[in-house]
């Protein structure tokens, strides 16, 4: 059933266990609501799902229990793709989740656009490498994965300032850190496929950052909150570990995430 707003859509997408239906419904609902065919909806809490809808497979384990991987075997390479088809996945249903708990606020519409543009970018992210696991014989559930970042973001459920602390600010951002160098080694084994792909979410993940600077800023000035401060208490109280170096300082600027922010909760290396 074709939703008829965005609050109803955003859940629905969360629910939903198929994943081709899952990323089909986010990419309609978000050419819906651009071209302005639904409305916001109503805020009840009560539908929200506890948990995202997922197939049976893959098995998931505690982040501590997952096998190492070494890029410089075949099988390590399939299992590095497994992995980010699995992280993908999770931001689709972190951002959609994102989406629904802000419809209980008067945020501005140009904020739901912003967030609905990076719904269905992280819906077409995991297609791109769904896509790639079947092109080198694999299906996305062959291997294990982790609930790990559902999990992290679970005690952010009913703090939006919070929510927006550690998605787009901590994890996203880590994800600048890490997939340029990603990127060059995945060319450094010929697998030119797989580094293409990178770069496009590499791209994308630059604009979620800017998205989630320029929003996070905005609803401190709300609350007549500062900043860096308000950043950093909220990182120490809702993520697990420090923030880890290198960073990507240059990346992260032009997203309006400045040094200052993140510096102060990095591990002092000697």
């Amino acid at each position: 059933m074709q939703p008829h707003n965005l609050f109803d859509g955003a859940v629905a997408i969360v629910a939903q266990p198929d994943l081709n239906l899952k990323t089909e419904l986010a990419l309609q609902l978000g050419s819906d609501w651009f071209h302005r065919r639904l409305g916001k909806g109503r805020f009840d809490a009560a539908n929200l799902p506890l948990i995202p809808g997922r197939p049976d497979k893959p098995i998931l384990l505690h982040p501590t229990k997952m096998p190492k991987r070494n890029l410089s075997t075949e099988k390590g390479r399939q299992a590095h793709i497994h992995a980010l088809a699995h992280i993908e996945l999770s931001a689709v249903d972190l951002t959609w989740d994102l989406i629904a708990r802000s419809c209980g606020t008067n945020l501005p519409k140009s904020y739901f656009d912003n967030w609905v543009q990076v719904g269905m970018e992280e819906a077409k992210h995991f297609r791109l490498l769904d896509m790639r696991l079947k092109e080198i014989g694999m299906q996305y559930g062959d291997l294990a994965a982790h609930d790990g970042l559902w999990q992290s973001c679970a005690q952010t459920a009913h703090n939006l300032l919070a929510r927006l602390a550690i998605i787009p600010l901590v994890l996203e951002a880590r994800g600048l850190d890490i997939t340029p160098p990603m990127i060059e080694k995945t060319k450094t084994h010929g697998d030119f496929a797989t580094a293409k792909i990178l770069q496009t979410i590499y791209n994308d993940e630059k604009r979620h950052v800017a998205f989630g600077a320029k929003w996070f800023r905005y609803m401190c000035d709300l609350e007549g909150k500062k900043p860096v401060d308000t950043f950093q208490s909220l990182v120490r109280n809702h993520f697990r570990g420090a923030l880890k170096p290198p960073f990507n300082d240059k990346a992260r600027s032009a997203a309006g995430l400045t040094p200052q922010f993140y510096k102060p909760l990095a591990p002092i290396i000697g």
